[in-house]
Formats: structure tokens, sequence, C-alpha cells
């Protein structure tokens, strides 16, 4: 079975500095019918202004994943870390036991947009970790977290695997679905058809019950998404 999220119906949080759209429940915005799928517990669409972000604030047992789509990330947390952020990267925060992070927009004149994704562990406790890289924008299925952290992917405290899709104009990859399996698929750029379905930008669908799907690009354009491979 196929469910789609049309991106008009998420959850909208507008706070002037912080423009958020909400997936899933999170904060303000609560939804009964969408309160996560499987381990994926947020998907949120953020918008920051100029020089603003988010304050430091703690976390605990939670795989905090963030993709930077356009501008910077300046991020500082409990474990030494200071980072920045340049479009393109993939961060994974694991809060474990306990972290507090804050995250700002880098820049005082240029906008932030990131997707911020939380990922429910499936053990409690851990130790605290943090990891970024960049894998570039190859056309295909590129792999980009892994429970092993195989293949120099970033290694989740969770059974499941997240990959970027870039599919070229006019083309289209079959997915193969394990039977004990769920997928999600995040829409990040472009248009995508599956089964004949319609994603566009900020659309979101839940697979289950399917073990294979064939995801498609009909336009001139190419088109960007995040698969989520979940138990």
């Amino acid at each position: 079975m196929i469910t789609l999220r049309h991106a008009s119906e998420r959850g909208i949080a507008n706070f002037g500095w912080l423009d958020s759209k909400h997936s899933f429940s999170f904060g303000s915005y609560y939804d009964p019918q969408h309160m996560g799928f499987s381990a994926l517990r947020v998907i949120n669409d953020d918008s920051i202004t100029p020089g603003a972000g988010f304050a430091t604030h703690g976390h605990r047992d939670m795989e905090i994943i963030s993709y930077v789509l356009e501008g910077s990330i300046a991020h500082k947390d409990s474990e030494g870390n200071v980072e920045v952020l340049p479009a393109g990267e993939f961060q994974l925060m694991s809060a474990g036991s306990g972290i507090t992070h804050s995250e700002y927009n880098a820049s005082a004149t240029e906008p932030l947009k990131f997707l911020q994704i939380w990922i429910q562990p499936n053990t409690l406790g851990n130790t605290p970790g943090y990891q970024q890289k960049n894998f570039g924008q190859a056309v295909g299925l590129t792999t980009i977290a892994t429970p092993t952290g195989e293949n120099g992917t970033l290694q989740i405290k969770q059974n499941a695997t997240l990959s970027q899709l870039i599919l070229a104009p006019k083309s289209e990859i079959t997915y193969q679905i394990a039977t004990d399996r769920k997928m999600y698929v995040h829409q990040v750029a472009g248009e995508l058809n599956i089964e004949d379905q319609q994603l566009t930008i900020g659309d979101g669908a839940k697979l289950t019950d399917i073990t294979t799907v064939t995801l498609v690009n009909p336009t001139d354009t190419q088109a960007t998404a995040l698969i989520f491979d979940l138990p």
C-alpha cells in the first residue's frame, strides 16, 4: 500500500526567524494520524533567516540527521564538536545518554534551508556521537546511513538505511523492499511518480506490504528524494 502526504498538508510553525514545515507531529503541531512512521519520527523542512538559529538545547536517545539544502549551519555541541555544514552535507548526531547543541545560520546575509530528521534508536543510553559527510550528487542511489557504517556511510543506531536518490530526466529505478520492511520517500527536488502517484517537493509517501516499487522521473529536469528503509 502507498499512502501519500502532500506538502500542503504538513504542519506549520512560523516564528519569524524560523519557518518550519512538519511532516509528522512536532512541537505545537499535533496530528494523531501523523505521529511518525516506523522508527522515523520527524522530518522538519526548516528555513532560518540570516544569523538566527536554535540556541543551546538538549536531546536524549534520538538519532538526529540534518541535510543542508541551501546555505550553511554553524553547529556546536557538548561533546566538543564545532563545525560548519555547507549545502550538500549530511550530519548525524547520536544524542544517546544526553547531548546539548546549538544550530545557527552561519551566514549574516544568506538564508539557510535544511531538513531535520529524527529516527528513534533501537538501543537506549548510548554514548553520544557526531558524524558529518558530503556524499556528492551522483545520479542514482547513494547510501547515506546504515546500521554498520559500511562503505563510508554514517553509522546509525537503528536497523534503518537512508539513501539519496537522484534521477536523471525521463528515467526510472526499481527498488526492492524486504517482506518485513517499510519504505518512506521524501521528495527534495523535482518530481517523481511512484506507481502512477505523483510526488512534488515536500511530499512524502509511506510504502507498506510492497516488495517491488518503481520510481519514475517523468520530467525534463533532475529529481531528488530521500529514501528510508525502515523496520
